[in-house]
């Protein structure tokens, strides 16, 4: 009953010992409390009773009894970290007992030997157990054992076996009632789904199991290490850094197993290099390695070594004698059958290459080489990467390219399972330095296109195709329904300037549930993996120019496509830009903030003219330079037609129109060349109306849209209280035109729960993504409505990247706070040029001339981009 209902057990047994009971059953009963502190409790208390359990056994005589309270002793003493000690009393219980006895004392050590990475001997134990557990007809340990051998080859690297094993297992525990055992089977579905690479099947059977384990009351560290290695696969470090943590902070205060802090320590320190911070990474890995050598995890202290290895390279603290360590650790890994061999022998490379040694990193390269043709996608792209880098070494580059393109076409394999479009953009980052070398490849005289074409192969790829629709069940919409409650009434209450600890607390929570849901979404789509055809693009150009901005090692090269050719030009660095795009864009807030006092009138208006006029000439020098760290040269050949930009995701938050070559100029912006051509292509919906909607809370209140609403006579309308979330939805939903007024929140934090404000509570992202096709034009008002959260290898989130994979060829939306005011008259001029026809882009050019020539309304223009193509 331990295992099946924990709680139930531990209440039976005390009361069993206040019964008096015989030596026999005192025995029993100490020994489920033992078993109950050992797994969900403290671990100090767990080897008292089972001592006693032990003990009161040998007193009733009955060698059974004996045998099977050292088997549950000897595990809680090795998962105290007293490996030889536990390991003997192990040895001690197999030798006494029956068959059936001892071949449950059998399974025992081997689950031991299991968590101590002594992988083989492990699988004899085992093997020998489950023949004489089958023939006794003991289903539960034989489930058990069938699930320690699943374990075992997840281990090697077998997951159909592992699989096969856990489906067979999950059959016997259905036969019985051992509900944790059952939750166990569920967890190691999920272990086995992420070691083949199926992330979304991987989420699903770990928040199955996460959930069952709490109706039981009892923790799931294991639980918690597997949503850790599942979320870094996903390219969310932070997370994973945040959860390993949280379940080590939990595990220390209650005194729980020293094996499974070791555990978590070893992927917390993944998930800091990871994250980008190397030294927590040596922290974390030190700790790991000191505990995992104290409790003679031979196999896991390899891999922690491996890990600080890592996270010293990532430090910039390389060295010869390093070099030789990390190859020690790739051949003990060889040796122990791990599937990290690769991933050692890949640092061992670089590291060599590093330090100009390319004879020895030529020969560790070509060992991690061996990977690509094996194993889950992950570890086949890394070989591929490896192959690059010898290629490169060497100086040959078709060689790197080759290498490059095998390798992100196994990463799209990866990706293709991946329904939501959060995991797909951040997965991309696996694939960062496959695109980087190619790009460094491609980076030669005459070469242009070809650089164009590696530029668009690692780009924007989450936008190639829409994402999975979340799922239609209850639980979901009773948790989105709940949170647009929450965020209105925690809206109410900062407005009136009073805390709400627990409103912040539910509406975390329920984030948290929201995005789970979302993420566990599978695939619905092909991702699109041909090379992208720069004839294409150049044909659909006509007179216009497109500048794709790349970032090539640090510096910006703009690829300028037009006029039948692709040419190169060298501009400034990144790094420069991406501080200078800080400034102009703060410059851009405070002349917002300004424009607001002008409108209060009497001295505070003159005062802020005042400091507007100042402010805006350092925003106008601010854009010349970073003119020239972007563009450079390319000012002069930009022709006479319309203008294209495609910058990489760092640099999406520019201005472009505050920069002096593009002011007068129809300009549009795009996350790849790809997703320009796509927009150019979409057509225009047959029959579709136009949708104005007027969100709560406006400082103009929203006045735009009653002028609006006389412009477009069948315009639909939602405004004072019919402008719900749902309603808004069901209007825009394949519609010609849309245009939403209303504050808008964007989320660095999470982008998917950035959002615009409606009468019942916030629109997010994930809202949006529920659309069958987004409206084809659509215009966004309020504040930060147009920001992109760069992640992954160059990927964006956020509401506009939410609509153009849905079919919304045309946005215009703001990038930075913007002054209510000045962009009433802004928008009703963008509508006036809609309505005679003109594109998007075109119309926000004729807007912007005609505003009053001042620094806010001039600020305000500025301020608003044109995304896509329409």
């Amino acid at each position: 009953m331990v295992f099946a209902r924990p709680g139930e057990a531990l209440a039976g047994a005390r009361a069993l010992l206040s019964s008096g009971p015989t030596p026999h059953d005192a025995s029993i009963a100490h020994q489920v409390i033992g078993i109950w502190e050992r797994d969900f409790g403290d671990l100090t208390v767990a080897i008292g009773h089972l001592r006693k359990a032990r003990t009161l056994a040998r007193r009733c005589g009955s060698a059974d009894r004996e045998a099977d309270a050292l088997a549950a002793l000897g595990v809680a003493v090795v998962y105290t970290g007293r490996t030889a000690e536990g390991l003997r009393i192990l040895d001690a219980g197999a030798a006494r007992g029956d068959s059936l006895t001892a071949a449950r004392v059998l399974f025992r050590r081997g689950r031991v030997l299991w968590v101590l990475g002594r992988h083989r001997e492990a699988l004899d134990d085992v093997r020998r157990a489950v023949p004489v557990l089958r023939e006794a007809g003991d289903t539960i340990w034989t489930a058990r054992a069938l699930t320690l051998r699943g374990l075992v080859h997840l281990s090697f690297g077998s997951t159909d076996q592992a699989d096969r094993d856990f489906v067979a297992a999950e059959r016997l525990w259905d036969q019985t009632h051992q509900d944790h055992d059952r939750s166990v089977a569920v967890w190691n579905r999920g272990a086995a789904a992420f070691r083949s690479g199926d992330l979304p099947t991987a989420l699903r059977y770990l928040d199955e199991a996460a959930k069952r384990f709490e109706a039981l009351g009892t923790p799931a560290f294991g639980v918690s290490f597997g949503r850790c290695e599942v979320l870094l696969a996903a390219g969310l470090a932070d997370e994973a850094l945040q959860e390993a943590d949280g379940a080590t902070a939990l595990l220390e205060r209650m005194g729980g197993q020293a094996t499974t802090k070791a555990e978590l320590l070893l992927v917390a320190a993944q998930a800091a290099i990871a994250a980008g911070d190397p030294d927590t990474a040596v922290t974390r890995a030190l700790a790991a390695i000191r505990l995992f050598a104290s409790q003679r995890r031979e196999w896991f202290e390899a891999q922690a070594r491996l890990v600080l290895f890592r996270s010293r390279v990532a430090t910039g603290a390389i060295s010869g004698p390093l070099v030789r360590d990390i190859a020690r650790v790739a051949t003990r890994l060889s040796e122990l059958g791990s599937p990290d061999t690769v991933q050692a022998s890949l640092l061992a490379g670089r590291v060599a290459l590093a330090l100009g040694r390319v004879r020895d990193a030529d020969r560790h390269l070509a060992a991690a080489a061996l990977g690509r043709h094996r194993g889950p996608a992950l570890a086949r792209a890394e070989g591929w990467l490896a192959e690059a880098l010898r290629a490169m070494a060497a100086g040959r580059a078709k060689a790197v390219l080759h290498a490059c393109r095998r390798g992100l076409d196994v990463l799209d394999e990866h990706r293709l399972a991946l329904g939501a479009s959060e995991l797909r953009a951040r997965a991309t980052a696996q694939g960062a330095e496959l695109a980087a070398l190619a790009q460094r490849a491609s980076l030669r005289p005459g070469n242009a296109r070809g650089l164009l074409v590696w530029s668009e192969r690692w780009r924007a790829t989450a936008l190639a195709v829409p994402p999975t629709r979340p799922p239609d069940d209850s639980e979901l919409v009773r948790d989105t329904t709940a949170y647009r409650e929450i965020t209105s009434r925690l809206e109410s209450a900062r407005s009136e300037g009073t805390s709400a600890p627990a409103l912040e607390r539910e509406q975390r929570r329920l984030e948290r549930a929201i995005r789970a849901r979302t993420l566990r979404a599978r695939s619905e789509g092909v991702i699109n993996g041909r090379p992208f055809d720069p004839r294409a693009l150049l044909d659909r150009l006509g007179d216009g120019r497109l500048a794709e901005i790349v970032d090539v090692g640090g510096e910006v090269h703009v690829l300028l496509c037009g006029g039948g050719r692709v040419r190169r030009f060298a501009a400034g660095r990144v790094a420069d830009a991406a501080a200078e795009i800080d400034h102009v864009r703060a410059g851009l807030r405070r002349l917002a903030y300004e424009g607001r006092a002008r409108y209060e009138g009497g001295g505070a208006a003159r005062r802020a003219g005042e400091r507007a006029a100042e402010r805006f000439g350092l925003l106008e020098a601010g854009a010349r330079r970073l003119q020239d760290m972007l563009l450079g040269p390319v000012v002069r050949h930009l022709g006479q037609g319309p203008v294209v930009v495609v910058p990489p995701g760092r640099l999406h938050g520019v201005p472009w129109a505050a920069l002096p070559a593009l002011r007068d100029r129809v300009v549009a912006v795009s996350p790849s060349a790809g997703a320009w051509l796509r927009a150019a292509r979409v057509p225009p919906p047959l029959g579709a109306g136009v949708v104005l909607v007027r969100g709560p809370g406006l400082w103009t209140g929203g006045a735009e849209v009653p002028a609006l609403a006389r412009e477009y006579a069948a315009a639909t309308v939602l405004e004072h209280g019919t402008a719900t979330v749902s309603a808004v939805l069901k209007a825009i939903d394949g519609s010609l035109l849309a245009h939403i007024a209303a504050h808008g929140a964007f989320r660095a934090d999470s982008p998917m729960f950035s959002s615009l404000r409606m009468d019942d509570g916030q629109l997010t992202v994930h809202d949006v993504e529920r659309l069958i096709r987004a409206p084809y034009r659509i215009v966004l008002s309020s504040c930060d409505s147009g920001v992109l959260e760069p992640v992954g290898a160059d990927e964006l989130l956020g509401l506009a990247a939410a609509l153009l994979p849905l079919g919304t060829a045309g946005i215009v939306a703001s990038l930075v706070p913007v002054s209510d005011e000045a962009a009433v008259p802004l928008t009703l001029a963008l509508h006036e040029g809609l309505r005679a026809g003109l594109g998007m882009a075109e119309a926000l050019r004729e807007a912007r001339r005609a505003l009053p020539g001042d620094p806010v309304h001039q600020a305000t223009g500025w301020s608003f981009s044109a995304i896509g193509a329409a």
